[in-house]
């Protein structure tokens, strides 16, 4: 199993799928855009897929048209209903304002990293409360730069500089990892987001955690469901000089420092 060796120093989180479940806003903007094309809308339960890779692709699929104007005029639709009131119908999953407290406390600094464009996100991290936990908020622009994650990092390295291996991508989808394993980050998933424990093991995952709290793949920071009450589980092994510093979140809510 992977084993990190250098200091983790930077964390990045993606938003949609890590940190809040943008379920009902996200997947009502794409149903808002597709009847104002005049396309049918799939039920909400079939969309989930759509939460978490870049929206043009994802309109390219329901569409199915790699039409440019189409699809532009899609996300057009999207950002009106999502501009709106979308962005706001999300809820942070429980558990993540302690996890990102306790991060703080570690001389670790900390990331958004989201293909959502960084508009969105700013005001979505600062709605619910979370911006004073992060130096800055990365997204995609408006005219689609930035919208792979690979891009995303790739920017985001050269404009902070620090050095990959010292870094930590953290997400629930494919594109979260490869764009990590692609600029040489360390990859963690976040199994209770949209994403699959197969999506993520295949696209290299290097740290996974299950409910039942037994380490899949080795390495980095693992975010874990609570299976009793449905809530994320925050589980840091971060090598900090000469010891492992681990932070975990209990079934009981209390919050563990084990040099």
């Amino acid at each position: 199993m992977a084993q990190i060796r250098s200091a983790i120093t930077h964390v990045l989180f993606d938003l949609d799928g890590t940190l809040t479940d943008p379920r009902l806003g996200l997947v009502g903007a794409i149903q808002y855009a597709l009847r104002r094309l005049g396309y049918p809308a799939p039920p909400e339960e079939t969309l989930l897929w759509t939460i978490g890779p870049p929206l043009r692709a994802s309109f390219a699929v329901l569409l199915e048209s790699n039409d440019e104007a189409l699809l532009t005029d899609a996300i057009e639709h999207y950002r009106e209903q999502y501009g709106a009131t979308g962005l706001y119908e999300n809820q942070v999953y429980p558990g993540i304002p302690e996890a990102l407290a306790a991060l703080q406390a570690l001389p670790v600094t900390l990331f958004v990293a989201t293909s959502k464009p960084h508009l969105f996100a700013r005001r979505i991290i600062d709605h619910f409360g979370l911006g004073g936990y992060f130096r800055h908020v990365y997204g995609s622009e408006t005219d689609g730069r930035h919208m792979d994650k690979r891009d995303l990092l790739r920017h985001i390295l050269k404009k902070e500089g620090f050095a990959p291996d010292a870094a930590l991508m953290v997400g629930d989808r494919r594109a979260d990892m490869v764009g990590a394993r692609v600029n040489g980050l360390w990859a963690g998933g976040a199994r209770y987001g949209y994403g699959s424990e197969e999506e993520l093991r295949s696209a290299g995952a290097g740290a996974l955690q299950h409910a039942d709290g037994h380490r899949a793949l080795g390495g980095g920071l693992i975010v874990v469901p609570d299976a009793a009450h449905n809530h994320p589980r925050l589980f840091v092994d971060v090598g900090y000089h000469d010891h492992n510093l681990r932070i975990g979140h209990r079934f009981d809510e209390e919050w563990l420092a084990v040099a």
